[in-house]
């Protein structure tokens, strides 16, 4: 299983994603699903992905060979992050359809997040089929993979406001609750800053299980949670009805 979250607010993006790959409960593997695409000083683009490894893998392939060949669309010739999506999208139905292996079984999804040059940066959400989402000001962030256990934090904290700083710490807590419900989530865990209209991907952080910030985070997060906890109102039943009531 995969986690992996973007964040978009004003000052940029933040992305993270684990690096468990599993094929099993025996078999367990660590593959980076973080890719980054430095394509000069007017566009920058970074992808996570989730799913079937060899269709992620083989999406990527095709990516930087398109690049590399300068084939007439690519990273390097889309002309706003929606195409980008787009083309991303096309790449990865295309390497399904090559295998004819076009079932559930063999899909991925992708988070494409950057900027190009005169627009603003965003991230979009690449689904299987081809189509895709991006975030909004109302939908700042985005996630793939293994996404239910940590999205309670990331709707409480995050919003266009936010800082870098901040929304990196609540895409690490988010990765940690995901961890901590679903062991197919594991470390390594990386860790991407885009600071808007930079053009730099910068910097990169890549936290391993035993890494002592990632430990020292885990244990203040928990000790904050029961801490919040136990100070909560005391509930007493009323006499009428049988209903519940808070003690102030």
């Amino acid at each position: 299983m995969t986690y992996c979250v973007a964040i978009s607010v004003n000052s940029g993006i933040v992305f993270c994603s684990d690096s468990r790959t599993n094929a099993g409960v025996d078999k367990a593997y660590v593959y980076s699903k973080m890719f980054r695409f430095e394509l000069g000083n007017e566009r920058q683009f970074v992808v996570l992905s989730a799913g079937n490894l060899a269709t992620s893998q083989a999406t990527m392939h095709q990516m930087k060979k398109d690049i590399r060949l300068n084939a007439p669309i690519s990273l390097n010739t889309v002309a706003t992050l929606s195409d980008a999506a787009d083309y991303l999208g096309e790449v990865s139905r295309a390497q399904m359809e090559k295998h004819d292996n076009t079932g559930p079984t063999f899909e991925a999804s992708f988070l494409i997040g950057g900027q190009i040059y005169g627009s603003e940066h965003s991230v979009a959400l690449v689904y299987p089929a081809g189509n895709h989402i991006t975030t909004s000001p109302d939908t700042p962030y985005l996630q793939i993979g293994e996404s239910k256990y940590g999205k309670p934090i990331l709707d409480r904290i995050i919003d266009v406001d936010t800082s870098l700083e901040t929304a990196a710490l609540c895409a690490l807590v988010s990765m940690d609750s995901t961890m901590r419900s679903n062991i197919t989530v594991g470390p390594p865990i990386e860790v991407m800053f885009y600071h808007a209209d930079s053009f730099l991907l910068q910097p990169h952080h890549r936290f391993e299980e035993d890494n002592e910030f990632l430990r020292g985070l885990k244990k203040a997060w928990d000790s904050r949670l029961k801490e919040a906890f136990n100070q909560l109102p005391g509930l007493s039943w009323t006499n009428s009805n049988n209903n519940l009531m808070l003690n102030k």
